[in-house]
C-alpha cells in the first residue's frame, strides 16, 4: 500500500487526470497542425497544465518518496515545481507572443525534462519496494529518461534560438517530446489503473 497523506482512489483519480491532461495537449497540437492554428494556444494551456497537474502528482507522492530516500524525495520534488515553472513561462512566452515556438518550446521542454527527473527519481526508489508493478516501476524511468532529454533544450535559450535553423544536436531534444506526450501518459493511466484497483 502507498504510504500518502491522501486516498489511493484520490491519488488514482490524479494520475489518470495526468494522462489524459498530456493527451489533450497532444490532440491540440494535432489539431493545430491539421484543422486551424488557433488550437495552437489550447495546446499551449494544456503544456502547462501538464506541469501543474504533474506538481499535483507529486506532492500526493511525496510520502512514499520520503520514506524510501528523504533527500531524494526533496530533491525530486523541487525539480517538479520548477519544472512547472518553465512549461508555464513556456506557455506564456508564446502565448502573449514574447517569442515565436521554437523559444517557448525550449522553456516548456525543460520543465517537462525536468519532471521527468522526477519520474524517474520516484520510480527508483520503488524499485526496492513492492507498492507498485515491477514493470510499471521500470517504465516510469523509461519515461522519465525520455523527458529527460529535453534538458539539451537549455543550449537553445541560451544562444536564443527561436527559429528550425539550429545546430543538429538541438533537434535531439524534441525527443523529450516523445516522452512527455507519448510514455508519460501512458506512464500516470496505468499507476492510476493501478491505485484504483486496490
Amino acid at each position: 500500500m502507498i504510504t500518502s497523506n491522501v486516498s489511493t482512489s484520490a491519488l488514482g483519480w490524479t494520475g489518470i487526470a495526468v494522462g489524459v491532461i498530456a493527451i489533450l495537449a497532444v490532440v491540440f497540437l494535432t489539431l493545430m497542425a491539421t484543422v486551424n492554428s488557433s488550437f495552437g494556444k489550447v495546446n499551449d494551456v494544456f503544456n502547462s497544465l501538464i506541469g501543474i497537474s504533474s506538481v499535483i502528482l507529486a506532492w500526493m507522492l511525496f510520502a512514499e518518496h520520503q520514506v524510501r530516500s528523504p533527500l531524494m524525495s526533496q530533491v525530486g520534488l523541487a525539480l517538479a515545481v520548477l519544472g512547472m515553472v518553465f512549461t508555464i513561462i513556456g506557455s506564456i512566452l508564446i502565448i502573449y507572443s514574447y517569442t515565436d515556438f521554437v523559444l517557448a518550446g525550449w522553456y516548456t521542454g525543460i520543465g517537462n525534462a525536468l519532471i521527468g527527473l522526477w519520474l524517474a527519481a520516484i520510480c527508483y526508489t520503488l524499485l526496492s519496494g513492492d507498492v507498485l508493478p515491477r514493470s510499471l516501476i521500470i517504465f516510469g524511468i523509461v519515461a522519465g529518461a525520455f523527458m529527460a532529454v529535453g534538458l539539451i533544450g537549455i543550449f537553445g535559450i541560451l544562444a536564443g534560438i527561436d527559429n528550425m535553423k539550429m545546430p543538429w544536436y538541438l533537434y535531439i531534444s524534441f525527443f523529450g517530446y516523445l516522452g512527455t506526450y507519448i510514455l508519460y501518459p501512458i506512464w500516470a493511466i496505468r499507476l492510476g489503473l493501478f491505485l484504483l484497483s486496490k
